[in-house]
């Protein structure tokens, strides 16, 4: 009894230890979402892009967003999607519906809208597309939005709500979407 007990015991401290109380866990992988030393910024967590079964009613060439996944599919087939781990809108920028891609660009630029220039008057007024940019290395533009999918400076945000309504996505995703995407894609996002 007491080999038991102490095995019991063993296991509950193995798992206390591999996934801190305070760690958030991604419901799909199941791995716990680690904080960096300072405590304030989730370090990155590998969400691989991968194809995956999906049973779906869209038609091929579909782009579905599970905001509350915080991920993205690409419909393949009506039983498969290329599955992308993404970054949404943090609360009070959370947003559903359907779009269109109406525009592409490889390292697109950034002008920060009005409203988010009052809320953080620290932004640069405009910068040019690169490897800094917070938009990546492309975005596909949805309808006549402010809102893009896009890739990020910032690997760490993808799995998380943080965005201002975008969808981010790391830049090797997004240049892969990229590809397969074409002006006039459907995009649909849930919540």
């Amino acid at each position: 009894m007491r080999r038991l007990v102490l095995s019991v015991a063993a296991a509950l401290l193995g798992a206390v230890i591999a996934a801190p109380a305070s760690a958030e866990i991604d419901p799909l992988t199941r791995q716990p979402l680690l904080m960096n030393p300072e405590g304030f910024k989730p370090e990155a967590t590998a969400i691989p892009r991968e194809t995956v079964t999906y049973n779906s009613r869209y038609a091929p060439g579909t782009i579905l967003v599970d905001t509350r996944e915080r991920r993205m599919y690409f419909v393949l087939s009506s039983t498969q999607a290329i599955r992308y781990g993404v970054g949404v809108g943090r609360p009070g920028f959370e947003w559903s519906g359907t779009k269109a891609v109406t525009r592409k660009a490889e390292w697109p630029t950034w002008t920060p809208p009005a409203q988010m220039l009052r809320r953080r008057p620290d932004l640069p007024r405009f910068m040019p597309g690169g490897p800094e940019n917070p938009m990546g290395a492309r975005a596909l533009y949805l309808g006549s939005t402010l809102y893009r999918i896009h890739g990020s400076n910032e690997p760490e945000t993808i799995g998380q709500a943080v965005s201002s309504g975008c969808i981010r996505m790391l830049n090797e995703d997004v240049i892969d979407l990229y590809e397969r995407a074409k002006v006039g894609t459907r995009v649909v996002v849930l919540r």
